[in-house]
């Protein structure tokens, strides 16, 4: 990392189709962190938006972004920021970035790959032998176009030395702020966030929240229940409470959910929760018993019992077995390596894809 008190000079290179929230976040904390006040003066800090003879990028949302320069010298900058988008229906990558990424590479400079721009530098090969960070949600597409890498979904940002990836979402002002506390002093990261309205940086390794609860596809009822147990795990409602909230009794929410899910009410909340706590007991340092409190369970004892019915261990076991696999290298397991854990985590991956 750079030594503090430098200026920060950072490139953006814009995929086709990218998101337009990672690329405004990132530039905004710099923005802000660059000057005093909300001036907005590139003082502390310097960015260029940058594509081929400076032709507009639009993004997955339709709106165009005008370059400011077309490509500089990759050697100007401390960090080049690729930024990405949809992974599907996009337009393959251009030719003329795919140089200019490769010879920032050649030159030392820190590439950041921010959604799916880790998707970009891994098929370029510049992930080579390094840990990568997608988003949870993007963590079958890219088991299945790099099957010999293990994709990090639990965390917001990982840095490995010359190439940093970010899931994503809220967790690129996490990782703008990091790299600006890097460089100018902590100060001037928590000045940018708290005009963001975020209370605090996160770290790098801070869980990615979980994976939002498949709906019922079919059926708008099953839906907005499922939706209401999504937010109320702590304190979970009765079901007569659930029914009375989607305006149905009893009887006729149990025929919805089984007649669309297969289970009752009751099933799809204890399952619901479990896969939370599955989720916390992986990505989390929180003790069972508090994550037992976190989901509403009466005690650690029922908790305990409910999660072996449906994975066929205990939490400290699958707790044990996750940290296992985190241990193991950049590459994909196989399925004869630690095949009694295998089949605990095949078990979970199902569950996770399916999102249950």
């Amino acid at each position: 990392m750079a030594q503090t008190g430098r200026k920060l000079k950072v490139g953006f290179v814009l995929m086709p189709k990218f998101t337009l929230t990672a690329f405004s976040t990132f530039l905004d904390v710099l923005r802000l962190a660059a000057d005093e006040g909300d001036l907005s003066r590139p003082i502390a800090c310097a960015w260029e938006v940058m594509s081929p003879q400076r032709r507009p990028v639009r993004s997955s949302s339709g709106i165009d972004i005008q370059p400011s320069s077309d490509f500089i010298d990759p050697k100007a900058f401390d960090y080049l920021v690729i930024v990405g988008g949809l992974l599907h229906g996009a337009h393959g990558l251009p030719p003329e970035i795919a140089q200019y990424l490769r010879a920032a590479a050649q030159a030392g400079v820190t590439l950041i790959g921010v959604c799916t721009g880790s998707f970009v530098l891994c098929r370029l090969g510049l992930m080579t032998d390094r840990k990568c960070c997608v988003s949870w949600y993007h963590y079958r597409d890219f088991l299945e176009e790099f099957p010999d890498l293990v994709p990090i979904a639990d965390r917001l940002y990982v840095i490995d030395r010359d190439r940093i990836t970010c899931s994503g979402g809220a967790g690129v002002a996490d990782l703008a702020a990091r790299l600006v506390s890097d460089h100018l002093g902590p100060a001037q990261a928590y000045k940018a966030l708290h005009i963001l309205l975020v209370e605090r940086p996160r770290s790098g390794d801070t869980a990615q929240p979980a994976p939002f609860v498949a709906a019922a596809k079919n059926d708008r009822l099953v839906s907005r229940a499922l939706l209401l147990m999504e937010q109320n795990l702590m304190e979970p409602l009765s079901i007569q409470d659930l029914a009375g909230a989607l305006s149905l009794s009893v009887r006729q929410l149990e025929r919805h959910f089984r007649d669309h899910l297969g289970e009752s009410p009751q099933e799809s909340y204890m399952a619901l929760r479990l896969k939370h706590a599955r989720w916390m007991l992986e990505h989390s340092a929180l003790p069972a018993v508090l994550i037992a409190a976190e989901l509403g369970f009466s005690d650690s004892s029922h908790f305990g019992r409910s999660f072996k019915a449906r994975y066929g261990m205990t939490p400290a076991q699958f707790r044990r077995i996750s940290r296992r696999s985190d241990t193991k290298p950049v590459s994909r397991p196989s399925a004869s390596a630690h095949d009694g854990d295998n089949v605990d985590r095949r078990v979970f991956d199902q569950d996770y894809a399916s999102g249950a």
